[in-house]
C-alpha cells in the first residue's frame, strides 16, 4: 500500500537533483535526468529495505496486518513530505544515533545474553527525552522550522532535449514521454536479465516457487527477501522519477497510481512479468481509448454502445468502466491472464 509513495519519493528526489544541477547550469542540467534516475533509484531502495527490515519482516504471512501497517506507512511518507525540514531530520537522526547505538552497545555489554525489556524501554524513553528537549531548543532557530516542500506541489522542468516532440504520421510524439516509454523497456529487460541469468535473480525466483526448499538448500531467504523489496522499492523510485516529467509533484502524487499497480498485478498474474506487461499495456490502453473519446468516436456508427462510451469519456469514468471491466475479467480467469500453476499455487 505504501507502494506509490514510494514513486512519490523518487520523484521528490528527482526535483532535489534537479534543482542542484540548475544552480551548476550547463551539462549539469542537461544530463540531470540522468543522475535523478541513479539517485531515485539507491534512495528508494534503502528507504525500501529500511521498510523491510523495520516493518515488513515481522509480518510475513499476514496479508491483512501487513496492508493496514503499510498503509499506515503511506500517510507517514505523505505527511513527512509535507513537514520535513531540517529541525526534524536532526531529530530523527539524533534519535537514531541515541536508541540504535545504545541499543548496540547494550548488546555487545551483555556478552552474547538476551537485553532486558527494561532496559530497552528505559533506553527508548531517555531518547526520546534528549530527541525532544534538542528539538525545543532548537525550534527557535526559524531556518531550521522551515518546511523543505510544503504541502503544494512542486514543478520539474525537463532538460532542453527532452521538451518539444516530433511529428509520426499527424500525431505529436513529446520526447518526455519517449524517454519515459525507453526508460521502461530498459527497466523491464533489465528486470528480466536479473531475474533469468543472475545468482540472486535465480534464488529470488527459488524462494517465491518454494521457501521451505530453499532454505534447506541453504538460500538465504531473509537476504532474498530484503533485495527483492529493495529492488522492487528501487524500480519505484525510477517511475517516480519519469513521472515527475509528465507534471506537478505533490504529497498525493502516489496515491494517482497505486489503484493501477495493483489492477496490473491482479489482472497479469502475480508474479509473472510477461502477464504484468500485458495487463499494462491494455489498462492504460483502455483508459486512453476510453477517456479520450477515441472508442466512443469509432464506435458511432453503434449509436447505443457510442451513447455509453461517451457518458464515460473523462479520465476519472474511464477509471470506472475499465474497473467493471477488471471485475468481469476476473470472474471468467480469477488468476489473471497467466495464472500461477503447479506447486506454486500452494506456496
Amino acid at each position: 500500500m505504501a507502494h506509490g509513495e514510494l514513486m512519490m519519493l523518487g520523484a521528490y528526489t528527482t526535483f532535489v537533483v534537479q534543482n542542484g544541477c540548475k544552480q551548476l547550469g550547463g551539462v549539469w542540467f542537461d544530463s540531470y535526468i540522468f543522475l535523478a534516475l541513479i539517485t531515485a533509484f539507491l534512495f528508494t531502495a534503502v528507504v525500501g529495505l529500511v521498510l523491510e527490515r523495520g516493518v515488513i519482516r515481522y509480518l510475513y504471512g499476514r496479508p491483512l496486518e501487513t496492508l493496514l501497517a503499510t498503509w499506515g506507512v503511506s500517510l507517514i511518507f505523505q505527511q513527512f513530505v509535507r513537514s520535513v525540514n531540517w529541525l526534524l531530520v536532526i531529530g530523527i537522526f539524533l534519535f537514531c544515533l541515541l536508541f540504535f547505538g545504545g541499543l548496540r552497545i547494550l548488546n555487545a555489554r551483555s556478552s552474547g545474553g538476551k537485553v532486558s525489556k527494561w532496559f530497552v524501554g528505559l533506553l527508548l524513553l531517555l531518547s526520546l527525552g534528549i530527541t525532544i528537549t534538542m528539538g525545543n531548543l532548537l525550534s527557535e532557530q526559524q531556518v531550521l522550522t522551515q518546511p523543505w516542500f510544503g504541502a503544494q506541489n512542486v514543478d520539474v522542468t525537463a532538460p532542453g532535449w527532452l521538451q518539444g516532440g516530433m511529428s509520426v504520421g499527424g500525431l505529436q510524439l513529446p520526447f518526455a514521454r519517449l524517454f519515459i516509454m525507453g526508460l521502461t523497456i530498459i527497466c523491464v529487460a533489465g528486470i528480466y536479465l536479473f531475474l533469468q541469468r543472475s545468482n540472486w535473480g535465480l534464488r529470488i525466483r527459488a524462494v517465491t516457487q518454494n521457501r521451505s526448499m530453499s532454505a534447506c538448500l541453504g538460500i538465504p531467504t531473509q537476504k532474498v527477501d530484503a533485495i527483492t523489496f529493495a529492488l522492487g522499492s528501487g524500480l519505484a523510485g525510477v517511475a517516480g522519477c519519469a513521472i515527475s516529467l509528465l507534471g506537478s509533484v505533490g504529497p498525493n502524487t502516489g496515491q494517482n497510481y497505486i489503484i493501477d499497480t495493483f489492477m496490473v498485478v491482479v489482472v497479469g498474474g502475480v508474479g509473472n512479468l510477461a502477464g504484468t506487461i500485458m495487463a499494462a499495456l491494455g489498462i492504460g490502453t483502455a483508459n486512453f481509448l476510453i477517456g479520450s473519446g477515441t472508442l466512443a468516436l469509432v464506435l458511432s456508427p453503434i449509436q447505443p454502445l457510442a451513447d455509453v462510451l461517451n457518458f464515460f469519456a473523462t479520465t476519472s469514468m474511464a477509471k470506472v468502466l475499465v474497473f467493471a471491466l477488471i471485475i468481469a475479467f476476473l470472474q471468467w480467469k480469477p488468476g489473471g491472464i497467466f495464472p500461477q500453476k503447479g506447486r506454486t499455487v500452494d506456496v
